[in-house]
């Protein structure tokens, strides 16, 4: 009897891009069905457990750390594997999408870590998914260069030795990729992501002293983190490397999440290097796990909620110590302001605020931080510098001080301000201008001096939707109502076709990104995210 026919690789249907056959080889795709046939099941019933844990929260407007999983907590004895070399030291991580030239100087930054990133600062059009590849591919041969062709300017990477170490973030759970079929079904964007990079760089990177790390978003659980690291056992056989080569952090950007940190670290333990506060995914979770919790949970502006909120500060601080008692490092948020070319009051003050947030952390016992531009990461590499000095982190600072009790954490009526009608207006903004320059192909766009991202026009639309359903009345006395967010929003397209002229307006996606935010912050039925209408909208 023969032996059996080799089942067919994952088949791609899309347009042919440059030099795609050197990330889309028949041993690359073969890898990613084999992760298609194994993991996405799991994937799948995974998903459907987040609907029912919502829908308990919903029926209960509460949630506790578990005590299915108290043991794990209580058990001092377990520590996640010491950081390898090239992560122990990440005082400064700069983050950004994968086109060529923010790799180079992402690279070139004089960060310690570069988060390259396919989820929330990068649309995923084929386009972005396959060339990124590519471009991280051409980066870690040093084939890599850019001119640009407004400037005429050159980009080329600097000695390896001064080059930040890339910790690639893949595309969440949720997302599946269209272009990329196994059996008749789509692939799950975050196996795509995953699987095309480990595939091609896992030896390369441990060639060249590093090695294949990862950030994983928008993790809802610790069965979700086990999902990851069964990936990250079967991955590291497949291509014949040492079990623990694979480091992840997790992001804590969940407030389910943020209740199993522990339970998250352990799941991930031989593979784990740390957590990581993501600020607006956050807020952006909160709003929709308790939307119909009534008023107490109504936020108010997105940027009235600083980190030293009491219930930010909650989240915080009971990860660092999390981190530290399990030896993993604490990563903390996002410095996004953009600095201005032409204002520099604005600089100075955007810039004494982020060196304030960085200090804290800092001070707080985080080991490192996040900035969206380089000209921010001399800030906050001096906030870090004159804590750690010498040292590569301070996990040995325990936190033990913190006791953060299950309340605490979703203590929003701890905070002493109100919606308002500037805030809704702000929402509308962003949400406009963000989805406009996601639906041409752009994941990271600068608003108002702010880098914003998928996260940032998730709580916008959110918080519409929260406050209208709350009946929130803003202290000009007008209240949210649909019809007040579709005069606002009708006002701020009228408004951007003014400031950019006739021809620019009916050039870009103007129309389309204010019927889809509408549609996502007014209707009835939430969408649980922005991205899944958003993708069915989006060419390429």
């Amino acid at each position: 009897m023969s032996a059996p026919a080799p089942s067919p690789a994952a088949v791609v249907d899309a347009e042919p891009l440059p030099r795609q056959d050197e990330v889309l080889t028949d041993a690359a795709l073969a890898f990613v069905a084999e992760l298609h046939r194994r993991f996405t099941p799991r994937r799948d019933e995974l998903l459907a457990r987040r609907a029912e844990r919502r829908a308990e929260i919903a029926r209960t407007s509460a949630l506790d750390f578990l005590p299915e999983t108290a043991a794990i907590r209580a058990d001092d004895s377990w520590k996640v594997a010491p950081a390898p070399a090239a992560l122990d030291d990440r005082r400064v991580e700069i983050t950004g999408p994968t086109d060529r030239k923010m790799t180079i100087n992402a690279l070139n930054s004089g960060a310690k870590v570069w988060l390259a990133d396919f989820e929330d600062a990068s649309a995923p059009t084929w386009e972005n998914v396959v060339l990124g590849q590519l471009n991280l591919i051409d980066a870690y041969t040093r084939t890599i260069d850019f001119t640009d062709p407004a400037s005429g300017k050159s980009y080329a990477l600097r000695p390896n030795e001064e080059l930040a170490t890339v910790v690639m973030r893949p595309r969440g759970w949720h997302l599946n990729e269209r272009h990329l079929q196994v059996d008749g079904q789509q692939v799950p964007g975050a196996l795509v992501d995953f699987g095309l990079y480990f595939f091609h760089n896992a030896q390369r990177l441990l060639d060249l002293g590093k090695g294949p790390y990862f950030y994983l978003p928008k993790t809802e659980s610790h069965p979700e983190a086990r999902l990851w690291n069964d990936v990250f056992v079967f991955a590291q056989d497949y291509v014949g490397i040492p079990q623990g080569t694979v480091r992840a952090t997790v992001l804590i950007e969940t407030i389910t999440a943020a209740y199993e940190m522990e339970e998250i670290l352990y799941e991930l333990r031989d593979h784990a290097s740390g957590l990581n506060a993501g600020r607006w995914d956050y807020l952006f979770s909160i709003v929709k796990n308790f939307r119909d919790g009534g008023p107490r949970f109504v936020l108010p502006d997105r940027n009235a909620v600083t980190m030293t909120a009491p219930f930010m500060r909650a989240y915080t601080e009971l990860l660092v110590r999390t981190c530290h008692k399990r030896g993993a490092h604490a990563i903390g948020g996002m410095a996004a302001f953009i600095p201005s070319r032409r204002d520099e009051e604005v600089n100075r003050v955007a810039f004494e605020k982020v060196k304030a947030d960085k200090d804290r952390e800092a001070h707080d016992g985080f080991d490192g931080s996040w900035v969206a531009h380089p000209d921010l990461v001399p800030i906050a590499m001096a906030s870090f510098d004159a804590v750690l000095g010498d040292r590569p982190n301070q996990k040995d600072r325990l936190r033990e001080d913190v006791d953060v009790k299950a309340a605490d954490l979703i203590a929003v009526d701890s905070l002493d301000a109100r919606p308002t009608y500037a805030g809704l207006v702000n929402a509308v903004q962003v949400g406009i201008r963000y989805i406009e320059a996601w639906l041409r192909g752009l994941g990271a766009v600068a608003i108002f001096n702010l880098m914003e991202d998928a996260a940032t026009a998730e709580i916008s639309r959110s918080q519409i939707w929260q406050w209208i359903n709350a009946g929130v009345e803003f202290e000009n006395g007008e209240k949210a109502t649909p019809e007040l967010a579709r005069t606002v929003a009708a006002e701020e397209l009228a408004h951007i076709r003014d400031e950019i002229g006739e021809e620019a307006f009916t050039a870009g996606h103007w129309q389309q990104a204010h019927d889809l935010l509408l549609k996502v912050a007014l209707d009835e039925d939430y969408a649980d995210f922005l991205t899944l209408p958003a993708y069915e909208q989006l060419r390429g």
